[in-house]
């Protein structure tokens, strides 16, 4: 087995967590984001995991990001009459983003990347001690 595989599979899984991290952080910043490019208010974006070969003969997989979807949720109706974006009712659409779902996920991928981090650790002072040994 080569040696550096072990961390390639934890740099991979390192990538994608803060690929999920940044996605998450996006859908945070742009909670109350009533227009965008494409019209309308933000959709929720969340990421794809997939696994890959890093190596056919080993057997190894990595983690990678197979896709972003964008949610199909219909945007929430508030009522704000000031709102520079309200309707002819008063009613704004904004984005149907719960704040406490998005935190938890930020939670849950940050334990993620801690545990790959610490992985990526342990694998470094087994070889370490390895190296010793051969002394």
């Amino acid at each position: 087995m080569n040696i550096l595989m072990a961390f390639d599979v934890s740099a991979s899984a390192l990538v994608a967590q803060k690929k999920r991290m940044n996605t998450i952080a996006s859908n945070m910043a742009n909670i109350n984001t009533t227009r965008t490019p494409e019209g309308g208010p933000y959709k929720r974006r969340d990421v794809v995991f997939s696994s890959y070969m890093l190596d056919e003969n080993e057997r190894l997989e990595g983690v990678g990001i197979a896709d972003i979807v964008t949610s199909n949720k219909p945007p929430k109706a508030v009522y704000d009459p000031s709102h520079p974006d309200a309707d002819d009712k008063g009613y704004v659409l904004v984005p149907d983003i719960n704040l406490i779902e998005e935190m938890v996920n930020m939670m849950m991928a940050t334990r993620v990347y801690e545990a790959n981090v610490n992985a990526f650790n342990i694998t470094k002072s087994m070889y370490l001690k390895a190296l010793e040994l051969g002394r």
